[in-house]
């Protein structure tokens, strides 16, 4: 690793804020498995769960929520889980990535890469994105319990304070 993400990842922050937002017109907090996944990382990983919703898969409900958890100041992260796939419903990625002041293109080819490992060409259905709006983290995975695993374990638990400390420095 080089010396200036190593100075970087020694001047984030030990714990960062973080909204989970589950899209999903079925799940319930009770089958809720994959925002269930990301808070169980969070929380190990140090972090603070300040925001939690299972939000329907409609646009005007994901760009409302993603408004809120900005206006909150404890928030400096926004996880987001499904609805990034290619179906009719799946409208989250196209909510998010119309919102995104910078895109961290690097986050979604780095998924999709480590998906295609597992799961082979399906890996292309894939909509995860991520990058920075009102100078808030976000990010977004698809919401399958397998998908979230795999991100949380390869890219967003080693990397959230990092890539915080980066949007507000």
């Amino acid at each position: 690793m080089s010396q200036s993400v190593q100075e970087h990842r020694e001047r984030a922050p030990d714990s960062v804020g973080c909204a989970i937002v589950t899209v999903s017109d079925t799940r319930t907090p009770e089958t809720d498995k994959s925002g269930q996944i990301m808070r169980d990382r969070l929380e190990a990983a140090g972090h603070t769960v300040v925001g939690y919703q299972i939000v329907k898969d409609e646009p005007e409900q994901i760009g409302a929520l993603l408004d809120r958890y900005c206006d909150d100041p404890r928030c400096q992260a926004i996880l987001f889980n499904g609805g990034t796939g290619i179906a009719r419903r799946d409208t989250t990625y196209d909510v998010i990535a119309g919102k995104l002041e910078k895109t961290l293109v690097g986050f979604g080819e780095l998924f999709r890469m480590l998906s295609y490992a597992e799961i082979g060409a399906a890996a292309m259905l894939s909509r995860a994105t991520a990058g920075v709006y009102r100078g808030r983290l976000v990010l977004s995975t698809p919401g399958s319990s397998n998908a979230v695993m795999l991100a949380m374990d390869k890219l967003i638990a080693a990397e959230i304070a990092h890539l915080v400390y980066e949007v507000t420095k």
